[in-house]
């Protein structure tokens, strides 16, 4: 696929906005998880969803109380702290991560995974928060281009430690 650059006619395509969707049998547990690993912030959705819930559009058995507030009982998300989310639904703008319930557990090899970079002076203090959340080291990786630790979350998703 060949791309073609920009003219002064033609403005640059703007950049798709993403976010990385997780596979959860507690998508709660992985948001708290998460959300502690790397300082990001659960979303509140509860503001939407009494919403929803008030003009009867979303039934309160997809609902679950989560730190005190409504949520949506199969998905929630973590977002960066600094970066813009919709202040209506309380959902992120920008760096994201989503956890959703599935009904059958993780089988396999990631075929995808985060890589977290605390940078060398603090890689052996986060290792040790890493573990207190409750991540389990599978493995250390020492090549000639570095060192890393790999890690499982709770629900066994691998992740590097640079």
């Amino acid at each position: 696929m060949t791309q073609t650059p920009a003219t002064p006619d033609a403005p640059a395509p703007a950049p798709v906005h993403w976010k990385l969707v997780i596979d959860a049998a507690d998508p709660h547990a992985q948001a708290d998880f998460w959300a502690a690993a790397l300082h990001y912030e659960v979303e509140d959705n509860s503001a939407f969803i009494e919403r929803l819930l008030e003009l009867g559009t979303l039934p309160g058995a997809a609902t679950v109380e989560f730190h005190g507030r409504p949520a949506f009982r199969d998905l929630i998300g973590v977002r960066h702290p600094e970066d813009p989310y919709d202040l209506e639904r309380g959902t992120g703008l920008g760096r994201r991560l989503l956890f959703q319930r599935v009904p059958e557990p993780k089988s396999g090899k990631n075929r995808l995974h985060l890589d977290l970079h605390p940078g060398e002076e603090r890689r052996a203090g986060e290792l040790e928060r890493l573990e207190g959340l409750g991540a389990s080291v599978l493995r250390r990786v020492t090549e000639p281009a570095g060192e890393w630790v790999v890690l499982a979350d709770p629900e066994g998703n691998e992740f590097c430690l640079h």
